[in-house]
Parts: structure tokens; sequence; C-alpha cells
């Protein structure tokens, strides 16, 4: 544990550690392009020059260990003298690209040329052209003139993804990245090489052009994409309708975690964020004509209150959604499942549609499996009495065969697509024998057409609300804007629909609904917004009420 001086403050290190992690430590920001904590050290770009004491030279961080009694300066004339003249070097080939680069506004290049060069130029020879706009793959754009050669990229590719990709070509100012010859940049995590190129050399082919990074607002959340729960930062625009043709999310880009994601995040979570914007459902209709939130929860309500009172509760099925905030699922399980005795109400786990790759993707789709677990709304895995054997999970699927043989008179759904399930027929078929059908989700959906109610919710950045991970682990979703015009989150009509009913609720917010589960629901015990922050906290599953087979006994593994 060797004891380190850093710009006069004394620090206390592991053995091991380089001196940009020391001054990390004591929040000192040495810059940095080619060194990344999630990659080997490389030691090519020079810019993270300090100035050690008894060394003649100056020495890079990134790859410089701490010792006992060292004194170091990050700042100071000689170290800006070394780091301008680093930067001039970079920039001797570099284009005048600025106006019209997407990574302007966050690239590291105009911002340490600000802070440490505003030299006067003397390169007066022919800049080396190289290749521009070159589609690398099917998310990725190459410019091979604003690379500086910090081969991130490079050690992404080789020990991350493992894929090899990258390789760097050719010698001297002719020296280039570039793919090996057969190769396409196409592996599940390809979007990362832009998160980690500090220049604009690798541009994000779905963000290019769209808008710059100063009219972007940033909202911390978790990615809805599958079980793991990646935290990311959501970039969005609310007050520029022209761009993106009037889209509200831009991009997702990972948010570091180290129990969850640390700096990475997989493809198809980073580009499966424009549901939030397309094809969303944003009237009430009651059997295709528009209604009102008003009438909707009148007409709800009432039917509710007289299967009550003639004592049909047990013909009425609600099938919840582990898209759903453990908030709402809490409340569903508290209206429907305990003060209106409803037996009928479980969670409908579809098929897993895909594959684990052992390191972020997860095969669960869904971002809230854990949760329903822990709210004993998910059921034990058995035959689908619809699909045949190994189906998935039986007991929500049981609810439409009840309801299929007339069995139930009322079905409320809960972002479920029937159609997928049963196909057109069958539900066609269930909507006309059904007295009624409520479908309640943020999207359309082939469902809505039959229902006899649609009401259109909310989509999970646009309310609050927490998941649970595949880890059980919870986690803040945050709440960036507000629902589109005419739609509402979901746990805000329930919460409305139960005070119809005279049914005492406890808490109105999110955050409310969240201590009243964290007091009843050991698993939950103790935990609040305020402690779960925005790294999540992991659950107590050894005191929660598991079920045989839930998904809580799932093999979990880490990034």
């Amino acid at each position: 544990m060797p004891t380190l001086t850093i710009d006069g403050k004394p620090v206390t290190v592991p053995e091991g550690t380089t001196v940009i992690q020391a001054a990390e430590k004591l929040g000192i920001f040495v810059p940095r392009y080619c060194y990344h904590p999630g990659l080997s050290v490389a030691g090519n770009c020079r810019i993270c020059l300090v100035e050690v004491a008894k060394s003649p030279k100056l020495q890079i961080a990134c790859n410089t260990p701490a010792a006992e009694g060292m004194v170091v300066l990050t700042r100071g004339a000689k170290v800006e003298e070394g780091r301008q003249a680093v930067l001039e070097f970079l920039l001797i080939n570099h284009p005048l690209d600025c106006p019209v680069c997407d990574q302007s506004g966050e690239c590291d290049l105009q911002n340490f040329y600000m802070t440490y060069g505003l030299y006067d130029p003397r390169f007066k020879e022919q800049k080396v052209k190289k290749a521009k706009a070159v589609a690398i793959g099917p998310k990725v754009m190459l410019d091979a003139e604003r690379c500086i050669l910090c081969s991130r990229c490079v050690r992404f590719t080789d020990e991350v993804t493992k894929t090899g990709e990258f390789g760097i070509f050719n010698r001297g100012d002719r020296s280039q990245i570039g793919l090996y010859p057969g190769k396409t940049l196409d592996n599940p995590y390809s979007g990362n090489v832009v998160d980690i190129c500090p220049v604009g050399a690798l541009t994000d082919r779905d963000f290019r052009f769209k808008a710059r990074v100063w009219y972007l607002s940033t909202a911390p959340s978790v990615c809805g994409g599958c079980s793991r729960g990646c935290n990311v930062d959501l970039h969005y625009v609310l007050d520029r309708p022209h761009l993106a043709q009037g889209a509200r999310v831009m991009r997702l880009k990972p948010r570091f975690n180290p129990d969850v994601n640390r700096w990475w995040m997989c493809d198809e979570g980073r580009y499966g964020y424009k549901f939030m914007d397309q094809k969303r459902l944003t009237r009430v209709t009651h059997r295709g004509s528009e209604s009102t939130w008003e009438e909707a929860l009148t007409a709800l309500a009432g039917w509710l209150a007289r299967a009550r009172e003639e004592g049909r509760l047990d013909q009425v099925g609600v099938i919840p959604s582990a898209r759903l905030t453990t908030e709402e699922l809490f409340l569903i399980r508290k209206l429907f499942q305990e003060a209106l005795g409803l037996k009928n109400c479980l969670l409908d786990l579809p098929p897993k549609d895909g594959t684990s790759d052992g390191f972020l993707i997860q095969a669960d789709k869904n971002p809230n499996t854990m949760g329903a677990a822990l709210l004993d709304l998910s059921p034990s895995p058995q035959p689908s009495p619809i699909k045949g054997e190994g189906g998935g999970a039986g007991d929500g699927l049981s609810i439409l065969q009840k309801a299929l043989d007339g069995q139930l008179k009322a079905l409320w759904i809960f972002g479920h697509d029937l159609v997928g399930l049963l196909g057109e027929e069958k539900t066609a078929q269930l909507a006309k024998q059904l007295e009624l059908l409520v479908y309640q989700g943020s999207n359309e959906n082939p469902t809505a057409r039959h229902a006899h109610w649609v009401l259109p919710g909310a989509v999970y950045v646009e309310k609050d609300g927490t998941f649970v991970n595949c880890q059980g682990r919870v986690q803040r979703v945050g709440k960036a804007f507000k629902p589109l015009p005419g739609a509402r989150p979901e746990a805000e009509f329930l919460v409305e629909l139960a005070k119809r009913l005279e049914i005492q609720v406890q808490g109105r917010t999110p955050e409310e609904l969240f201590a009243w589960l964290a007091r009843e629901v050991p698993a939950f015990a103790g935990l609040t917004y305020e402690k779960l922050g925005w790294q999540g906290m992991a659950v107590n599953l050894s005191s929660s009420s598991r079920k045989r087979g839930s998904p809580i006994e799932s093999g979990m593994t880490n990034p």
C-alpha cells in the first residue's frame, strides 16, 4: 500500500495502482485518450504526461505505477508544455471537420485543446488524406482522417467482445485504423466503440446528423430491453420538434455501474428505444370510439363494483406484464389479488425469445421478471394449455384458456399481445364472448383492435419507478419527461380506480408506493428511493416468499 503525493495531496493506494488511478482517487482528472479503465493500458497517446520528482523527463500517468514516497505534479508549466506538444503532434493530420462532426461538443480533442493547446500552428505541409464516411458495419461509420490511433476500439474488440475485427495498418503517418479483410463490425456490442472513441473517428449511424449534443438533455435510467437492466443515460430533446421528425429520444448511452454492466451495453438495448416515440396509444377508446379517462374510470369501477356485489369476481382475469414497474405490479397485487380477491391474477411469462451470451445479454427480454416473482405474481413453470408442452408459464396462459372456455366474463390485459399468443380468430372469439376486455399498454398492439376498452399507458421513462434485474438488484427507472398527451402511467390510473372502489391505498406517487411496498414485502425491507440512488441495491432474496421454479432460482451471471 504505497503512499504518494499528487499535487500536494497524500494518497495511499493498493500495490500496482497507476498514477492516473491514484489521481482519480483524489478527484484529480488527468487528460487521456488511449487510457480507459475497462481496457488494458496502451500508453501510446502521451496526453496524460505528469511530472514526477527526480525523474528527468515527463512520465505518462496511465502506465507509471505508484511508488512509496513518489511526488507527482499534474499541473505546471512543464506539464502543460508537454501536453501542448502532444496535441500539436496529434492535430498535424486531423481535419477541420468540427462544424460537421457528430462528436463536436463532446470531443476530447476539442476540450483538451481549449485547456492545454491554444498554440500557433507550425504545420504548413499537406495533410495526409484517408478514407471518410466508411460504413464498417450496420451500426458504425469510420472516418479514418479523424482517428488519433488511441487503439481503444482495437482493445475493446480484442479484450471485451473477443471478436477481433479492428487492427492498425501501415506505418508512420500512414498508419490507420481498419477492419481485417473479410471482417464486418457487427458483433452484439459494436456500438460501444463509438462511446469509447475520444474523437469523431467512429460515429453512430443511427444518431449521425440527428442533433447537436448541446441540444440534448440527459436523464439517468435503465435499459428495458432485457432482465439485465443495464444502467444508461437517456439523451432526449423536448423543445425542438423539428429534430428527427418530432422524436423525443435521440439515443441511449451506457452509464457506469460496476455491479451491473460496467461501461458497456448491447446493441439490442442501445437501439431499442424507438418504441418510446413510435406507434404510441394516445386515446382512450371504447369499442372503437374515442372516450375519456373519466368515462373509463366510471365504467370499469362500476363493472367491478357490480361483480363484487354479485359475487362474480372469480370470473375476472388480470394478466400483468413484467414490463411494468415494481410499484405498478405491487399496486395490481394489492388491488386485484388482495382487495378484490381475484384468483385469476397472475403474470403471463412468455417463452424465452432470446439467448444469454454469458456477458450482458439475457434470454428473458422483460426488465422486471424478478420483481414480479418477488411479489408472487409469477407462477411456477408448467406446460402451456394453449401452446402445448414447453409453452412457458402455465398459470398466466391458463387464465386465457379459462376465458376461451367461457369461465371468465372479464379480462384485463397489461401490454400483452393476445393475437400473438392465441391468433386472430381466437382473440376475436374471446372479445365477442367476454363482457369486458380491457387492454392497457403504451404502444399499438393487435389486441387493442379487439379490446372493449383501450387505456393508453406510459413507457417506463415517462414515469418514476423501479425494476428488479436478474441479479436481484432494485434500480430506479427515473422519469425523463412527461407522457405523451393522452397517455397516463398505469399506477396513476390504478390509484384512481382503487379510490372509486373505496379501497385504501397508502400512497399516490411512485416513491410513496415503493415505501408501502418496502413495509409489506420482506425482500424490499429498509429500501428507499434515496438509498437506491442511481446505482441500485440488492434485495434480500433470503427473506422473499419464493415459489418453486420461480425466476429467483434461475442462474445469475455477472458482467
